[in-house]
């Protein structure tokens, strides 16, 4: 009988933060002293910490395997972060301080029961984050945007900018990208629309995909690009290297550079869109444009890189093209009835995707760029999404459905033996 008061007053006094923070201690100060260590000896080292420093604990094998894989998490990889990292539905992590974790999976956004021991140890592992991207953040520099090796974006907001702290987010991807197939089983997309996509790309008609935060707009730009023909030379131009296609073998990518520590060295996207001119590409495709650099996409667009795609941030298809217009116009001086012609001869079809109220993803509409009528931009809209209930789980029913609009741009699809349907 006492010495199961022992072992409830040992346990009471047992305090698994304090712990394991002592450990990580220790393992670091032998890290320090050994030049070299890699992931099998650091693990070894602290599962000996914990059995050294834990007798008369009464802690079960389940309990030190936890804090061995925590601490090791500490050490050498994301803390907390590290199982939202390794299960592959994750898509978001979003940390608005140590003690305030949010993921996105599945669709939705919600909090988890998850923090860092204290703010020092969740700033340690934002620092070993941005220096993996060999990138530096700090007071004077206090955002940036990186790529993690496994392809994972990341963006870090350090105070006096960030209110609440230093503030990560982590956008995942999927190990393999989404293809049109996938894209239909989940509803997000019509097997009629993807078949009239896919002969407006093999004709080389220039594709912009528009849509929200999160809409999905890279997956498709993915999904389009795997009907591009083989044998094509693809340039893509990106801040952070997301597209990935498997398909293509002549293909080139190029990735913008931040400004040094000294504000030198800085390459936008419009300087790799004028780079890639030289190049001899079949096709460039701009995975988002944001500025000024919408006025060198459209350029290409309208001087022989036919087929060309890029994706832009919109509420539908007609804002694009009014949010086109004010970049085209921060970067030339030009009429605004000439940057509608311009805009209205690069671009030959908008794709618009949205995020749902059931947190679905789904193309919305499909709309023709159709000319110019009266010093203003027409759509020709030729798919839509009807909406049409709502299922006892939740989720919208309906389908991306033909207007019965034909293609007043039928051209292209003649030169490459389609039908104009």
């Amino acid at each position: 009988m006492k010495s199961g008061g022992n072992d409830k007053s040992t346990a009471a006094l047992f305090n698994k933060d304090e712990f394991l923070g002592r450990i990580r201690v220790l393992a670091a100060e032998e890290i320090h002293r050994s030049e070299a260590l890699d992931d099998a000896g650091l693990m070894h080292l602290i599962e000996k910490t914990i059995i050294s420093e834990s007798q008369g604990l009464f802690l079960t094998l389940e309990n030190k395997r936890d804090m061995a894989n925590a601490a090791f998490n500490a050490i050498r990889r994301l803390g907390v972060l590290q199982p939202f990292m390794d299960d592959r539905d994750v898509t978001e992590i979003m940390a608005n301080g140590y003690d305030s974790i949010f993921i996105e999976k599945e669709g939705y956004i919600r909090r988890v029961n998850a923090s860092f021991h204290d703010a020092e140890s969740y700033e340690d592992t934002v620092q070993n984050l941005v220096s993996r991207a060999n990138r530096v953040v700090n007071e004077a520099s206090p955002i940036v945007d990186a790529r993690l090796a496994d392809g994972s974006r990341i963006s870090v907001v350090l105070p006096p900018v960030a209110l609440n702290g230093p503030i990560l987010t982590i956008r995942r991807f999927p190990d393999t990208a989404l293809d049109m197939g996938r894209l239909i089983s989940l509803g997000s997309i019509s097997e009629e629309a993807v078949a009239f996509l896919n002969k407006l790309v093999k004709a080389r008609y220039n594709i912009f995909v528009s849509g929200s935060t999160g809409s999905g707009k890279t997956s498709l730009l993915n999904a389009l690009a795997g009907f591009i023909p083989r044998d094509e030379r693809i340039i893509t131009i990106e801040d952070s290297a997301e597209l990935r296609f498997s398909h293509v073998e002549n293909l080139v990518r190029l990735e913008t550079r931040n400004a040094n520590s000294e504000g030198k060295g800085i390459i936008t996207v419009r300087d790799l869109i004028k780079a890639s001119l030289r190049m001899r590409p079949d096709r460039i495709i701009v995975g988002e444009v944001r500025g000024a650099e919408a006025f060198d996409m459209l350029q290409a667009m309208n001087t022989g890189h036919e087929g060309s795609m890029s994706t832009g941030h919109s509420n539908s298809a007609g804002d694009m093209l009014d949010r086109l217009e004010t970049m085209v116009i921060s970067a030339v001086s030009l009429p605004l009835e000439a940057v509608r012609q311009y805009i209205a001869s690069a671009i030959d079809v908008i794709v618009h995707l949205s995020r749902l109220r059931d947190k679905s993803r789904r193309v919305v509409e499909i709309a023709e760029v159709a000319g110019i009528n009266e010093g203003k931009i027409m759509l020709n809209r030729l798919f839509i999404f009807n909406e049409k209930g709502e299922g006892k789980d939740g989720r919208l029913t309906g389908s991306l459905e033909s207007t019965g609009n034909r293609l007043i741009r039928g051209r292209k699809l003649q030169m490459a033996g389609f039908s104009e349907a």
